[in-house]
């Protein structure tokens, strides 16, 4: 009979114990505030973006924080299944996809800085849905072109910095040519042949069409 007074004893105080480490838990709420592991770009161009990002964030938190003290839900591990329960778990998602959207803006953001873009050339990939590959592809060959003369003709021997990135080019399209800037017979065979393999005006000679071809 005491053994079973000191077990119901025990009983109570565990149940009196976990209660109120449960309310202090409830009214405590730890670790629930959402942190990011990534690296963001908090410089970002559009300051707008940052603003709604620590704003979604301090949303979420106090939502997370309201399911569990007033309405006893932990949205992060939900114990049951109730109508309330699944609004709200639903309602959670939502505010975490916001904020993944603007997490992946900025971490985004951040490597092409690692890359040495700015804020302007970041802005104008996002509004022109360009990529970094295919940016930096434009780059080099925009600063080709601006090399190129038309008005002036090639000669035989003409030695430039041009015609080393032709022939450079001309390699990475198949061609086993020197690369030594020099225009010579080998270099002129080898545009025309590249010339006729792309439906153009084989005569060997560079013009725009030809230089945009070498260069897609």
């Amino acid at each position: 009979m005491k053994q079973l007074i000191i077990l119901l004893l025990l009983i109570i105080a565990f149940s009196i114990g976990y209660g109120k480490y449960q309310q202090y838990k409830r009214y405590n709420a730890p670790n629930i505030n959402y942190k990011t592991i990534k690296k963001i770009d908090l410089a970002y161009y559009n300051q707008e973006t940052v603003l709604s990002y620590y704003k979604v964030i301090e949303d979420i938190n106090s939502f997370v924080k309201m399911q569990w003290t007033a309405n006893n839900i932990d949205i992060r591990a939900p114990e049951d299944a109730t109508e309330e329960t699944k609004l709200a778990v639903k309602k959670y998602a939502n505010k975490l996809a916001s904020i993944k959207y603007y997490e992946s803006k900025l971490e985004n953001s951040k490597i092409l800085k690692a890359n040495g873009l700015n804020n302007k050339e970041i802005q104008f990939l996002e509004e022109t849905g360009t990529d970094f590959k295919a940016y930096q592809k434009s780059l080099v060959k925009n600063k080709i072109k601006r090399m190129f003369n038309p008005d002036k003709a090639l000669i035989n021997g003409y030695k430039t910095a041009f015609i080393y990135e032709i022939q450079k080019q001309l390699n990475k399209k198949g061609f086993e040519i020197t690369t030594d800037g020099v225009y010579k017979i080998e270099t002129l065979n080898a545009i025309k042949i590249f010339e006729e393999k792309n439906n153009l005006f084989a005569d060997g000679v560079l013009d725009i069409l030809t230089l945009d071809t070498l260069f897609e």
